[in-house]
């Protein structure tokens, strides 16, 4: 199998277009447009009944108290978890990719009400909503997929690796609010192929510089 996207080539740089967040010379960050990145799969294994789409950073700090705080840096060698940017199943194999925006556009306070996608397909919880169970005015259930939006003041370049796996299910045994742990364990030991691309995304001017 092999995955690609016209909008970045593996190891390069997510635009900001793609973003949960970008750049803000005031505030460090705002709101971004959101669009779901597009991307093309070929090449699938005979016997593919369903697909199932993955965004995954694992370059999130395992420790928040200096996250995104003035006067303080997030260190690149800290300790580092995943944080799942989208998870989605039952994507017909008659498919051949997605466009850019198919699955998202714009950042919505609480997550999206409805998600849009390929038909018959269904999203998953993303991480944003743990994370913004603090905020009154933006904690909900985020489904679906949202972009990179790392701490601005972090030292680390982060990677949001996308995978598409093709499954030999007609229908992902997954139901209601599920994760991508959910997906995961649902789908072992049915993946008959997975391909998968690495963007990179960074708010802290430094680490833009460098990369």
């Amino acid at each position: 199998m092999q995955l690609t996207s016209t909008n970045f080539a593996d190891g390069e740089a997510i635009p900001e277009r793609c973003a949960f967040g970008v750049p803000d010379s005031v505030t460090h960050m705002s709101f971004g447009s959101n669009h779901s990145p597009q991307l093309s799969w070929s090449e699938l294994p005979p016997g593919t009944r369903s697909l199932v789409v993955t965004c995954i950073d694992p370059d999130v700090p395992s420790v928040a108290d200096n996250v995104n705080q003035e006067g303080r840096t997030i260190p690149a060698d800290l300790p580092r978890v995943d944080f799942t940017h989208w998870v989605m199943v039952d994507v017909p194999p008659t498919l051949n990719g997605l466009d850019e925006g198919a699955c998202s556009t714009g950042v919505i306070a609480g997550g999206k009400r409805d998600t849009p996608g390929p038909a018959g397909s269904r999203q998953g919880l993303n991480d944003y909503t743990g994370f913004m169970a603090g905020d009154p005015d933006m904690r909900g259930n985020y489904l679906g997929y949202d972009g990179p939006c790392p701490p601005w003041n972090d030292e680390r370049l982060h990677h949001y690796r996308f995978t598409v796996y093709a499954t030999d299910l007609d229908r992902c045994p997954v139901e209601g609010l599920f994760t991508t742990a959910d997906v995961l364990a649902a789908i072992d030991g049915h993946v008959l192929g997975e391909a998968s691309l690495t963007g990179t995304y960074s708010l802290n001017p430094a680490v833009r510089d460098d990369a």
